[in-house]
């Protein structure tokens, strides 16, 4: 049974070395001949794609375990991407099993509330809307095929190479901690294990959110990132100002506020987080060559 990671890159990597390690060969699917390049530096077997074109290249779907990885289109409400996947399941093969990379943004804004999976979705922006258009194409081919599928809707994810170190060194503005919507986060190494729990036992059908269980604000997340990285805090604006000062992209997420409830997915997929908190993963995104 093959093992297949389709959009390869910060996480998928991760993920492919997990297994590599443990004996068990992998497929990585990108789309640049670079990155191809450095997955097989790796060990990882690379597979080059297009996403945004149909599937004419064959790929080892058939029978396998299945992670998606890759992002949805950068505009638009709808997941192109993922209708060319599973229109080539129907002339390829069907995996066995799937792992879908979803978004909390899915919920839309809460008001701060603390979030399950009952809650219903609302998603307001549309990157949120083109993942739960991907939600919907798996969970069709999920029903209609009997494919077995597993949605993670996951925070912001954080670890080393991915930290907001360039914008705290522009010293671009973060409305102020009082003002600040809740937001909720994962480190890299905690988010690996939890797609490799849900591949090996996750619930089939279910959907997991993944998270550290201990949100702040975004602000109080730029504030310890700039501690510890030896940073000025970001200067601070109010709400009112953000409206003028602030990016469309960020603006977005200062509009929305939940608190993501974990507590399904340490229960059913049996992981003990590694960081639980920024207080301890935060530190070791700065040792040597981690930025």
């Amino acid at each position: 049974m093959g093992m297949l990671i389709i959009g390869c890159g910060y996480l998928g990597a991760r993920v492919a070395g997990h297994y590599l390690a443990t004996g068990i060969d992998i497929d990585g699917v990108v789309r640049s001949a670079a990155s191809a390049a450095q997955l097989e530096a790796e060990g990882v077997g690379a597979l080059r794609l297009d996403l945004d074109r149909p599937l004419l290249a064959e790929l080892p779907l058939r029978g396998s375990q299945l992670f998606y990885f890759a992002p949805p289109p950068r505009e638009g409400v709808k997941d192109s991407r993922v209708a060319h996947l599973t229109a080539a399941f129907h002339s390829q093969g069907q995996p066995r099993r799937l792992v879908y990379i979803s978004t909390s943004g899915v919920y839309g804004d809460c008001g701060g509330a603390w979030v399950n999976e009952l809650r219903p979705v609302a998603p307001a922006a549309d990157r949120a809307r083109r993942r739960w258009d991907a939600e919907q194409q798996f969970r069709a081919w999920h029903n209609d095929t009997g494919g077995e599928l597993v949605v993670l809707r996951v925070a912001g994810i954080y670890g080393p190479g991915r930290l907001p170190l360039d914008r705290l060194r522009r010293e671009l503005p973060l409305v102020r901690e009082e003002e600040a919507p809740w937001t909720n986060r994962i480190h890299i190494d905690d988010l690996v294990q939890v797609c490799i729990a849900a591949m090996e036992r996750g619930r089939n059908g279910e959907v997991y959110n993944v998270c550290d269980g201990h949100p702040s604000s975004m602000t109080d997340y730029f504030n310890r990132v700039a501690g510890q990285a030896g940073l000025p805090r970001p200067p601070l604006i109010t709400l009112a100002q953000a409206d003028q000062q602030l990016s469309a992209g960020m603006l977005g997420y200062m509009h929305e506020s939940r608190r993501l409830d974990n507590s399904k997915m340490l229960q059913e997929l049996d992981v003990t987080l590694r960081h639980p908190d920024l207080a301890s993963g935060l530190p070791g995104c700065f040792t040597q060559g981690s930025e």
